[in-house]
């Protein structure tokens, strides 16, 4: 039997949605510990002008154009990262967009769209490297979730159903994967503040707003910073062999009370 390496000291990884939010301070994070990253996201430029900043800094990065939602797009980065870093050892699935819809009121073909991108297109990532990860026996897929699968909000139905969806597949990996070497993970960040929902215009941000403050799911005005759930990330990525992170809440601390 070929012996594995379990603590390589090379360690790979790639990180979609990596051109803004939680994907590009995750990109950050992980390059700043050393690892080789590469960046994928539907707006190449903004992760080449990353990949740019990283290597500046002395740290090794590659950027190519990824749209989870095409399985054809998704195959060519894997691809092109294993060519450029070498066999991947980490895998951050963080690519996502979010949309002000009632459930009952969106079409049904946007509702497609938003499970591929959230739900599907994290199984195409699963498809394309961790089945080279149990070979190796060894390495991490990440799920950036969300807390709204155990606090689900209004306005966001298809969200909500996606990563629900997310964090049922990666709980069934943590069972596949068992023995393996290999460690599925969840992240579920509460509210941060990321592009995710920017758009939305200033009537209907009210509107959400009251509806979450209505059913107790704004308490305090303070949001995570992208940085806050990319630390996250990294810790888990980082726990020693023989730990297992399977699942990590992080919520926006508070302000400080009046005394």
């Amino acid at each position: 039997m070929p012996r594995f390496d379990p603590h390589p000291e090379r360690r790979p990884a790639v990180v979609t949605g990596a051109s803004s939010g939680i994907g590009a301070a995750t990109a950050t994070a992980l390059a700043m510990a050393g690892h080789p990253v590469a960046l994928g996201a539907r707006r190449a430029d903004k992760c080449e002008e990353l990949a740019a900043t990283i290597r500046a800094g002395g740290g090794e990065a590659f950027a190519h154009p990824l749209d989870v939602a095409d399985g054809d797009s998704v195959k060519a980065f894997g691809a092109a990262a294993q060519d450029a870093l070498g066999p991947v050892e980490v895998v951050v699935s963080s690519a996502g967009d979010l949309a002000a819809d009632r459930v009952y009121e969106l079409d049904s073909d946007a509702f497609l769209a938003q499970v591929q991108v959230h739900l599907v297109g994290a199984h195409r990532l699963v498809s394309q490297f961790v089945p080279g990860m149990v070979g190796r026996r060894r390495g991490d897929v990440v799920f950036v979730s969300s807390d709204v699968v155990r606090a689900p909000r209004t306005r966001m139905g298809a969200y909500v159903a996606a990563k629900n969806g997310v964090e049922g597949m990666a709980r069934a990996m943590q069972m596949e994967l068992e023995g393996t070497g290999v460690r599925a993970s969840i992240v579920r960040p509460g509210p941060t503040a990321t592009g995710m929902g920017m758009g939305w215009d200033a009537h209907t941000t009210g509107e959400v707003l009251e509806e979450w403050v209505r059913w107790g799911l704004a308490r305090h005005p303070y949001f995570l910073r992208p940085s806050d759930v990319a630390a996250a990330v990294a810790a888990v990525v980082a726990a020693p062999r023989g730990a297992h992170l399977s699942l990590v809440e992080v919520q926006p601390e508070a302000p400080l009370e009046e005394r």
